[in-house]
């Protein structure tokens, strides 16, 4: 494995707007009238489509109830934040676009059970934005690691950070002068990405993993692997 080895593998940008709705603890819902936060409401079905609860205060609730044809245009927007204090911190942003049409109230509960009818997404991150179609949306699914990424991340940082420091140990000396401080930014099924800090700026170096994996058992496996691979004479 070099040392400076950029992962060629990565998840398509269909993957990526899966695994930051997956992730994602609350969005922004805005329509033509309102704006509104909702934590912890959303979710996604078997067929991957996103589905909102809706509660009974929320203005979004009778909007929906007394729109024309029962449906509402409307643009769902997630954060993607690494959850270690990295400087800039935000890592990508994804705003859905399409319909939201209610799917029935469920017996019993509070609030109105709403579902996005895709017309397209919008993925921004730091190399820019781009379009995805609905098709390959559908297609795409969340990574094994989307919705452990976090605790993931937090462990290694707050009980492994001398294996954060050993890592930096496959990455080109080059690219490491003058760092400051280095965390861990993103993890994958592919592989980890490294923020390396200077004084004044930052880059991000991508180590892969020798497979990708399928479950999200398997990371602490990938991680072991590449740590062995740190301790070799010449890495």
């Amino acid at each position: 494995m070099g040392a400076a080895d950029i992962c060629t593998a990565r998840p398509t940008n269909g993957e990526r707007v899966r695994s930051v709705v997956a992730a994602a603890g609350s969005l922004t819902v805005v329509t033509d009238r309102h704006a509104c936060e909702l934590a912890g409401l959303h979710s996604l079905d078997e067929r991957g489509r996103l589905c909102l609860r809706v509660p009974d205060e929320c203005a979004l609730a009778a909007e929906v109830a007394l729109a024309p044809r029962g449906i509402v245009a409307a643009l769902l927007k997630f954060t993607d934040i690494a959850p270690t204090a990295v400087r800039e911190r935000v890592r990508a942003r994804v705003t859905l676009s399409g319909w939201l049409a209610p799917t029935g109230p469920v017996s019993g509960t509070p609030g109105t059970d709403v579902r996005l009818d895709f017309a397209h997404a919008e993925l921004v991150t730091a190399t820019g934005a781009v379009t995805v179609g609905l098709d390959e949306l559908t297609l795409a699914e969340a990574d094994p690691l989307a919705v452990h990424e976090a605790d993931m991340l937090t462990h290694l940082v707050d009980v492994h950070s001398d294996e954060v420091a050993l890592l930096t140990r496959l990455v080109d000396p080059r690219l490491m002068r003058g760092v400051l401080r280095v965390l861990p930014l993103s993890m994958d099924r592919y592989g980890i990405t490294l923020r390396c800090e200077r004084a004044d700026a930052y880059h991000d170096v991508r180590l892969p993993f020798p497979t990708p994996l399928s479950d999200a058992a398997e990371a602490g496996d990938r991680v072991r692997t590449l740590l062995a691979a740190a301790t070799l004479p010449g890495a």
